[in-house]
């Protein structure tokens, strides 16, 4: 059967290509999307997300918004790597659809709770308060949830800092209460994801399937390039988000270790860290793991065999 996940975005770049994969693959039975303040405002990347499933061809699957800052802190969207819509270098469809009645936490909630147990998974891949809120205002959800699968960390990779990645920089307190509750969790961080690059081949690729979602997707890239060229020195720019989509269809296309991970709150040079403790023995009630390699050639041909059947 095909996985029923639950994925919660900001798109950005690579969260569209995150949610055409998820569409676009029979594996997956993408049974809602959430939205959640970050690469830009929440109204941006609620509009985005609407207006990618209709260039995926499923504008049916009802988008959620959700919270539109952190827990605790002040928010920051990254205009610098996604543009002042979120999704710079295309022009977006219109949006036929409306977003869905309902917060993205109820949505979640609900959803949990009405399925039968251990079937929905979580795919969190930008900050995490919608999760720790929905975890926080029905904690039954945790025994419920199959797996947490999240894009975000690092175990020894920053952008947002030297030591943080942006997905939990931005709201540290709500990741600490997603990695230490007491579910499976698979960190997806910048360690793997950096091995994600789409390469000139991996455009060659996209550009002989001729279709609007490639070609809609090659705009992405090309703004998305230059945008990681100027900001953090990459030749290619990588694609984080669909690596946590991709790792629920075939597991093989990256893998990963079982290691204790914890977010760091407090350090004035460390706040957003995610700490993962290689050392052995790994305790026997540890439910983190984190990604450590990636199958390149494996992930992107699920990614273009993806665009191909949205077309």
């Amino acid at each position: 059967m095909a996985r029923k996940i639950i994925l919660d975005c900001d798109p950005g770049h690579d969260d569209a290509v995150a949610l055409i994969l998820a569409a676009g693959n029979p594996e997956i039975d993408l049974v809602g999307v959430t939205t959640v303040g970050g690469n830009q405002t929440l109204e941006k990347v609620t509009r985005n997300a609407l207006a990618v499933l209709r260039v995926a061809g499923h504008p049916e699957i009802p988008v959620h918004a959700g919270c539109g800052r952190p827990l605790v802190r002040e928010g920051a969207v990254a205009a610098h790597v996604h543009g002042e819509s979120g999704l710079d270098g295309v022009e977006l469809p219109e949006i036929t659809g409306e977003v869905a009645d309902g917060h993205a936490v109820d949505f979640i909630i609900d959803t949990v709770m009405s399925a039968e147990p251990k079937t929905i998974t979580l795919v969190p891949v930008g900050p995490l308060t919608n999760i720790a809120l929905a975890v926080r205002k029905e904690p039954r959800i945790v025994e419920r949830v199959r797996e947490v699968v999240l894009m975000g960390g690092g175990y020894r990779t920053g952008n947002c800092t030297a030591v943080a990645e942006f997905n939990v920089h931005t709201d540290p307190e709500a990741a600490h209460i997603v990695f230490n509750e007491d579910w499976p969790v698979t960190m997806v961080g910048l360690d793997l994801t950096h091995q994600a690059l789409a390469t000139a081949d991996v455009e060659e690729e996209l550009r002989a399937l001729d279709s609007d979602a490639a070609r809609f997707l090659l705009g992405l890239f090309g703004f998305f390039r230059r945008a990681y060229r100027d900001n953090q020195g990459f030749d290619d720019p990588p694609v984080h988000d669909p690596c946590a989509v991709a790792y629920l269809i075939d597991p093989g296309v990256m893998t990963t270790r079982t290691v204790p991970v914890d977010v760091e709150l407090n350090g004035s040079l460390t706040a957003g860290m995610t700490v993962a403790d290689f050392r052995a023995p790994v305790p026997e009630s540890c439910s983190t793991r984190v990604a450590v390699e990636l199958d390149h050639r494996r992930f992107w041909d699920l990614v273009i065999a993806a665009v191909a059947a949205v077309g």
